[in-house]
């Protein structure tokens, strides 16, 4: 055929192709290509006159100066093994003669031996080779036009798995992407979903990393990281780790692999936490002979330990005989020998090379059956513009399946689906732990082989764990346990004070508003045990539901244990800061009335709060910490919050009116330090109670919001402070009167006169030496009458304070007074004024001196003269001395003395007899009632 008919007629043929052919001419160039013939020379050489030797184009560098050249050289013995072995099987009518030609790894040498080989060669039926990928790629592209197919043997280039363009090429080793499905399947394996992908910034590794991307996808890997490098891969090794990346593909070659680990190393990316899986198609010791880096080649084995090379098996393992009669050590034992005698290294392609040859012969068998079932001429007649036999010998091609040295050989889209090889670097070599058969879809891993750094395989991220930081169960029951003594104790106070309700010392304190002092300390005592639980004890909605609970509860308990306090105090205030009105009445109704208004008040803030903006769970992650165990897992903890949008509007409200409602109460124990009845007045323990509340919830709030991140300190501070102001609030308020009850009943009721008789020589002391200084001569007739005067007012204090007492114990049954009739008035004025005279003579000129200066006023009658004197100036006014005569003196006599085991009331006086006197003897009916009242 003349150039001019065949050069243009491919409809693949590159066009670079062309223009180099019209350059370097049609001459014949086998002059420079060593081949070896095992035909006759000549244009038809190669053919007997039966057809029995069929020649076979083979392209594939030989000369030793050219790239890749051991590659050919290595195959050469395994391809003319395997034609003695098709001609000693005596299976096959032909004989297959391999016509070499040299592409020298050289687009353009290679072009040129391919045209060369049809143009002056014989008619070859199928061209066998390809090792350079860009040599085999031009090629390739033009066989449909020639209606050849070509089988390559090394060619393991992604690219030519397109068949849109390579519609003809198949190949007998896999590609490089045929261990892409090996990969996921080992993945799979050890359940990593993340990984990340670091790419030598060429076409072949490109391509590779490309399909692999889509399978991961397809698998439901993540790629948690891509990086492609050129040169330095150290920044794009550090982003890897940076991104949290374990487990590593990468896709370089053996002289960038030695400074890739060399970032490894430095950056501490090996060991238990890594896993690589790189190329295995390097040679052996390749860190040492591609070593350009800083790092020893002991520092580079340390990185290296561990890692996983995949690559296509070169031989199949199994000891089964295949198509050749022998197994694939048996000919791999002859192969070695064949090579030997030539001086030839191996090459780890040979395998596929003998397959190949294998395939081409069952290939050209089957096709001379075909074309004599459809009674066609012989294959020998067909030339290269024949397409039907192209055809042909394409669906045959497709539709091999024989077992070869290198395992079960078969195509799939003219892609070998051939075995997968899974070495393992251990101590300083590379040792076979599993392969993956592509047929089967199968991965089967040698067992104990395989060793990891850790004792389990890397994850394939920084496993994060969850921790909550709850509070530990040993202090929340020790805690607990400490509450629970606390509200027993509560529970002691509350049956004493019920038992001993109608007990003067309890009744003047007000059981029922001691009830709600203890109520309000328990409710503060059980919020301790909410407080405590958290997400560890409860679930999610359980919690989010205690962190209303446990506020309302300790917010309700706060104010009724201090608002029945502060009522208490209010009462005790009302009654003797009122000095120019009568003594009022103040029922316990009243108080329990005040302590509802400051709880209803609560209740308006809390359902407010939850209904506007409610406390919810929240959650609060904090940075990850090491494992303290020395697990391959990061802890991040954790820590559950009760919390809404507006926390400190609201809590800001819930302080402001606590805050006031304590200020009160301090105000009223100020105003009431005076009163010195220790039943009636508890100012100095409220005062006390309200300074530790106040300063111990200070220093809680604090410290709560600074231990905010340590659940455990924050608890212990809140739950002492609630034990602590609880327990220190019913001790100041129930010791005393326990203590009292226990040592002296009636000490508790008693004036304390020794006070005040103190604080009165202290007040005269002063006003004695003022009017000395200013009326000297009067000296010792002011002295006699400031002695008359002191008497007298302490006198008149103790009966105010007897009044007071008295007062305090009606208050409770004011119905009864009605009793009290006005026409029993004139008696008890006698009585009394009789009883007084009776036991202080000593006053007795004083009072005559008043009743002679003014007649007695009526009983109530107020002098409106006197009502705008000064209080000191009208304490010794006729008025009050009749008020005092004819109110307090028949009381004090007749009800408070047998009330507390003094004399009967019917006695005038403890030394006179009660048959003296029959009017002494009998008490009235309302005498009675009252007293019994009391």
């Amino acid at each position: 055929m003349a150039p001019s008919q065949w050069k243009c007629r491919s409809k693949m043929f590159a066009v670079s192709g062309c223009m180099l052919l019209f350059v370097l001419g049609y001459g014949p160039v086998f002059a420079s290509v060593p081949r070896e013939r095992t035909g006759h020379s000549g244009h038809n050489a190669g053919y007997t006159s039966d057809g029995k030797q069929l020649p076979i184009m083979v392209l594939m560098p030989m000369n030793e100066t050219a790239p890749m050249s051991n590659i050919g050289q290595g195959i050469h013995p395994a391809i003319l093994l395997a034609i003695q072995h098709i001609n000693e099987s005596k299976l096959y009518s032909f004989s297959l003669i391999p016509e070499i030609y040299d592409t020298e790894c050289d687009n353009a040498k290679g072009l040129k031996a391919f045209f060369d080989a049809i143009y002056y060669g014989p008619k070859h039926l199928m061209i066998f080779g390809g090792v350079c990928p860009s040599v085999t790629s031009i090629i390739a592209e033009s066989l449909e036009g020639w209606n050849l197919v070509q089988l390559s043997f090394a060619a393991t280039t992604p690219v030519l798995a397109d068949k849109k363009k390579y519609p003809n090429f198949f190949r007998t080793v896999p590609s490089d992407n045929a261990v892409n499905p090996a990969v996921i399947k080992f993945l799979k394996k050890f359940e990593w979903s993340r990984v990340g992908t670091l790419t030598q910034d060429v076409q072949r590794f490109s391509e590779v990393r490309n399909d692999l991307t889509s399978k991961l996808e397809k698998a439901d890997i993540r790629i948690a990281d891509t990086e492609s490098f050129s040169n330095d891969p150290c920044t794009n090794v550090k982003k890897l780790k940076d991104n949290d990346v374990r487990i590593i593909i990468g896709q370089f070659d053996e002289n960038l692999a030695a400074k890739v680990f060399c970032c490894v190393y430095n950056l501490n990316m090996y060991g238990s936490k890594y896993q690589w899986v790189i190329p295995g198609w390097y040679q052996g010791n390749w860190w040492e002979q591609a070593n350009s880096t800083n790092c020893t080649t002991k520092k580079l084995l340390m990185a290296m330990e561990g890692y996983i090379s995949v690559d296509f098996e070169p031989l199949s393992t199994k000891q089964t005989r295949g198509v050749s009669g022998r197994t694939p050590q048996e000919y791999e034992a002859e192969y070695n020998r064949r090579r030997l005698q030539k001086g030839l290294e191996s090459s780890k392609f040979h395998g596929f090379a003998y397959d190949g040859i294998w395939v081409i012969a069952k290939t050209l068998t089957r096709v001379m059956a075909i074309l004599r079932q459809k009674g066609h001429k012989k294959i020998q007649d067909y030339d290269y513009t024949n397409k039907e036999l192209g055809e042909i010998v394409l669906d045959v091609m497709n539709e091999t399946n024989f077992l070869g040295v290198t395992g079960q050989v078969m195509f799939r889209n003219g892609e070998r689906m051939g075995t997968i090889r899974f070495n393992q670097f251990q101590e300083g070599q590379e040792v076979k732990v599993g392969e993956y058969n592509a047929i089967a879809d199968v991965l089967e891993l040698m067992n104990n082989t395989i060793r990891f750094q850790g004792v389990e395989p890397p994850k394939d991220r920084t496993i994060v764990q969850n921790q909550r930081r709850n509070i530990n169960l040993p202090l929340y029951s020790i805690l607990s346990a400490v509450t629970i003594l606390g509200m027993f104790m509560a529970g002691a106070f509350l049956f004493f004070n019920i038992k001993n309700r109608n007990h003067k010392l309890i009744k003047m304190s007000s059981p029922y508003m001691n009830n709600l002092i203890i109520l309000g300390g328990m409710l503060s005592y059980t919020s301790i045990f909410l407080f405590g639980l958290d997400g560890s004890f409860v679930s999610d909605k359980v919690f989010e539901t205690l962190c209303t609970v446990r506020t309302w509860i300790l917010t309700v308990g706060y104010t009724t244990a201090f608002g029945a306090m502060f009522a208490k105090t209010w009462r005790v205030h009302a009654i003797f800061k009122n000095v120019k009105m009568k003594k009022k009445i103040i029922k316990d109704q009243k108080l329990m009335i005040i302590v509802g208004g400051m709880l209803l008040i609560d209740l308006c803030i809390l359902i407010c709060w939850q209904i506007v903006d409610p406390l919810k769970r929240t959650v609060e992650e904090y940075n990850l910490e090491a494992d303290p165990q020395g697990r391959d897992i990061a802890i991040r903890p954790f820590l559950e919050h009760c919390e809404n949008a507006n926390m400190t509007i609201w809590l800001g409200i819930v302080y402001a009116y606590k805050g006031l409602l304590m200020l009160f109460g301090c105000f009223l124990a100020w105003e009431t330090r005076n009163v010195s009845i220790p039943a009636l007045n508890d100012s100095k323990y409220i005062g006390m109670s309200v300074y530790n509340v106040g300063i111990m919830c200070i220093i809680g709030a604090a410290v709560s919001f600074l231990t905010r991140d340590q659940p455990n300190v924050q608890f212990c501070i809140v739950a002492l402070v609630i034990i602590f102001c609880s327990t220190i609030t019913l001790c100041l308020v129930f010791m005393p009167k326990l203590i009292t009850m226990r040592t002296n009943p009636d000490a508790a009721t008693q004036n304390r006169r020794l006070q005040f008789t103190q604080n009165q020589k202290k007040e005269d002391s002063k006003t004695s030496t003022s009017v000395t200084s200013v009326n000297q001569a009067n000296t010792s007739r002011l002295e006699g009458l400031q002695t008359d005067n002191h008497r007298l007012r302490m006198r008149i204090t103790e009966l105010d304070k007897d009044l007071e007492e008295v007062t305090m114990q009606l208050q409770d049954t004011p119905e009864k007074t009605p009793y009290i009739k006005q026409n029993h008035y004139q008696d008890l004025n006698i009585l009394g004024i009789r009883n007084f005279t009776d036991g202080h003579d000593g006053d007795k000129s004083i009072l005559k001196n008043h009743h002679e200066q003014k007649p007695p006023a009526q009983w109530g009658s107020v002098d409106p003269s006197r009502m705008s004197t000064d209080p000191i100036d009208d304490i010794n006014s006729p008025e009050h001395i009749q008020r005092r005569l004819s109110l307090q003196l028949p009381i004090l006599h007749h009800a408070y003395l047998p009330s507390i085991g003094g004399v009967d009331a019917s006695c005038s006086s403890p030394s006179v007899s009660p048959s003296v006197s029959p009017r002494h003897r009998h008490v009235q009916p309302s005498f009675r009632v009252m007293v019994s009242g009391l």
